[in-house]
């Protein structure tokens, strides 16, 4: 009688610490494969919206499936063998991600929306759907041995594995390991606790295949480096360096002489690409050829800071965000980066600039066009105002954005009209260039268009940008074509309303075929079939579940907008995030009262509603804060937020009558296919459409009828 009374109390632990196996798992594989399919897809964050989404629509789909596995005879058999899976199937998908892209799409071209759907869905799905239903099948172990609140101690159990795995990997692993060696280590993990459930329940074949795969793992982790042999795959031409950081992987090849270098997937940087560095860099400076201190940021291993020393300048600040781009510039580039003038910063190029004390004639952005957060903050006027702030009177600012072949297309105006009124908002003067982009300068100083005279008299002899070349680029109907452009209605880019971000989307999107809006319209149809039919209890979560993304994302969002995009931040936010989902769903857990639970869980999305509706008013007021201040006052209001959404998934199980497994599949589809829209019209389509304020309007209007909607269906006390 003792040991039936003393057993279950370890076995209960035992499941429970493979729970969080599997969720340490979990998002490390979500880490490191959004990162490929950043990678293979070329992508920006609507492909990051696509693959979040599709992540964890096919995780709830995968806890819809399994909603019969109380029924089994033994689900901890089952769970086993999916642990297994769980620990091996990662390593598998990251080499399909490198291999199939371009067996299955043509190498180097762009890949369409839907494409891009549809290859997220395959890919992911074999690891989402097993872990989704891995959650069910925990909870149908948990219910067959008399557990009520199973539910609540496997939500709990694999967030506290998901907040371990996202700590580890962003602060211990991404920046020594590349994918695979990082992969190994959940897969020993999962593989250990799979062995210790067969050990325990007696299972000698499932004990020896844990063993046996641990064994191969090992041997592959060190035998052989499949990095690199699958790197040499994803990419044409002789593969000369490639190393993870926290901000990315950085692969550089060599083909028919000329270095490119991707940062995750995209090519930055090209070793021969003399008339864009030329652009970049002779636009500004014949406007103050004599500088004498110039920032540039990013560029300086393409080598743009070069061009700029020959204006005989005292000194060039560089600035790249990762240090693994200036490690591979001196080894690959080295005369690119060895003047004694060049002074190389490897920090976030807004965050120096907000920061720095330093005075510069000349501020030089050798960046991407604003196609995603990340860029767009530097095309905002907030940004704008702060270069204007380290600017010596009379200092010029220059840019470039999009491409111009002898016609503006509707998208690419607004995009210029936008990025023209936001500078025009800050400098008093801003003349656009028609070069292979369009390059602003911006000042409030005077500017001559007449580049050539001044290069001349400068005796700078240039092999593109030269008289022939400015009197083609320069024509009168090319300015006034670009003068037509800014002439429409547009609107400020600013740091909460990133229009230049969602006018470079839809400048990307509009070289796709897209489909109708028949499809658009029988998907709002279908999700709004699926509310209808939802009960009150699981549509909370749903709510809750759609909020946890959203604000999230405008949390990360605002972080990085106020302290850089520094990944080891970001990933403390997210961590964040996880320990309050933790200890609010802890706190919630075991309560028994179906009444008070209802309820409970009607307070709980009010309280949702509330934090949605005041975050932006709270968030700008953060930036004026000190940094210790303001990130500790962020990282609060992230933990205390996730509290709340955490505590809602106990309660609502409590809620919920009928049997536990069905009700658990329920509730977790509930959850993260809210997530899931969350994480993808938030991040891809409502911000850059709406704004964060309209974001956290309507999540705050979604969860409030929710709490309303559950508060009418629950019975008083």
């Amino acid at each position: 009688m003792n040991a039936a009374t003393t057993a279950p109390g370890s076995a209960h632990r035992l499941f429970l610490a493979a729970v969080g196996g599997i969720g340490a798992a979990a998002v490390m594989t979500q880490l490191v494969l959004m990162r490929e399919l950043l990678g293979a897809f070329s992508g920006n964050e609507l492909i990051f919206g696509l693959s979040l989404g599709s992540w964890l629509l096919l995780t709830g789909a995968g806890a819809w499936l399994a909603r019969g596995a109380q029924r089994l005879d033994s689900p901890e058999h089952v769970f086993g063998w999916g642990q297994i899976g769980i620990a091996l199937l990662p390593l598998a998908e990251v080499v399909a991600v490198r291999v199939l892209r371009d067996v299955v799409f043509a190498r180097g071209a762009a890949v369409g929306v839907i494409e891009t759907v549809l290859g997220c869905l395959a890919l992911l799905a074999p690891y989402c759907l097993l872990s989704g239903a891995m959650l069910t099948l925990a909870c149908a172990w948990l219910a067959q041995r008399g557990d009520r609140a199973g539910a609540g101690r496997v939500y709990v159990a694999d967030t506290l594995g998901s907040i371990a795995g996202g700590a580890l990997f962003c602060f211990a692993l991404v920046p020594w390991f590349d994918h695979f060696a990082l992969l190994a280590f959940p897969a020993l993990l999962n593989l250990t606790l799979a062995g210790l459930l067969a050990w325990r329940a007696r299972r000698r074949v499932l004990l020896g295949t844990a063993a046996l795969a641990a064994v191969a793992l090992g041997t592959v982790a060190l035998t052989a480096n499949v990095d690199e042999l699958t790197t040499h795959w994803q990419h044409a031409g002789e593969v000369v360096f490639r190393a993870n950081s926290p901000y990315g992987r950085l692969v550089v090849t060599r083909a028919a002489g000329q270095l490119t270098f991707f940062e995750n997937g995209v090519p930055v940087v090209f070793s021969d690409n003399s008339a864009h560095i030329e652009e970049t860099v002779h636009y500004a400076m014949s406007q103050r050829p004599g500088a004498q201190r110039v920032l540039l940021l990013s560029g300086g291993v393409a080598g743009a800071a070069r061009e700029v020393l020959r204006y005989g300048v005292r000194e060039v600040t560089v600035v790249e965000l990762d240090p693994r781009m200036i490690e591979a510039g001196h080894r690959l580039l080295p005369g690119h980066l060895d003047d004694p003038r060049l002074r190389l910063v490897a920090t976030d190029g807004r965050r120096f600039v907000q920061r720095t004390a330093a005075r510069f004639d000349v501020v030089l952005l050798d960046l991407p066009d604003p196609s995603t957060f990340l860029f767009n903050r530097f095309y905002t006027a907030e940004f704008f105002a702060s270069v204007k702030r380290i600017l010596t009177p009379g200092g010029v600012l220059g840019f470039g954005l999009g491409r111009y072949e002898n016609y503006v297309s509707p998208e690419l105006a607004r995009l210029l009209a936008s990025a023209q009124r936001t500078a025009r908002s800050v400098f008093a003067q801003v003349r656009m260039i028609p070069g292979g982009r369009v390059y602003f300068l911006a000042a409030d100083g005077p500017l001559d268009l007449d580049i050539a005279a001044r290069l001349e008299q400068r005796g700078l002899a240039t092999q593109f940008v030269n008289r022939h070349y400015l009197a083609a680029a320069l024509t009168g109907d090319r300015l006034a074509d670009l003068d037509r452009a800014v002439a429409q209605p547009a609107e400020l880019n600013t740091d909460f309303n990133p229009v230049l971000y969602y006018y470079s989307l839809r400048h990307w999107l509009s070289q796709f075929a897209l489909p109708s809006g028949l499809l658009g319209a029988a998907l709002v149809v279908a999700l709004a079939v699926y509310l209808v039919r939802l009960p009150a209890v699981p549509r909370v979560l749903f709510a809750s579940g759609f909020a946890a993304s959203a604000l999230e994302v405008v949390l990360l969002l605002g972080f990085q907008m106020f302290y850089g995009s520094l990944y080891q931040q970001v990933g403390l936010v997210v961590t964040v995030f996880m320990a309050g989902l933790a200890i609010g769903a802890w706190r919630a857990a075991g309560r028994p009262v179906v009444v008070s639970a209802g309820r409970g869980l009607a307070w709980l999305a009010l309280a949702v509603a509330a934090f949605a509706a005041l975050l932006p008013l709270v968030l700008p007021r953060l930036s004026g804060l000190g940094d210790i201040a303001g990130q500790g006052a962020m990282l609060l209001i992230t933990f205390l937020l996730a509290a709340v959404v955490g505590a809602q998934f106990p309660l609502a199980a409590a809620a919920s009558p009928g049997e536990a497994t069905r009700v658990a599949a329920r509730l977790f589809s509930a959850d993260l296919t809210g997530a899931a829209l969350g994480a993808l019209l938030v991040s891809a389509w409502l911000i850059p459409v709406a704004g964060i304020t309209m974001v956290c309007l309507l999540t705050a209007g979604l969860n409030l009828a929710a709490a309303g909607l559950a508060w009418r269906q629950t019975p008083s006390a």
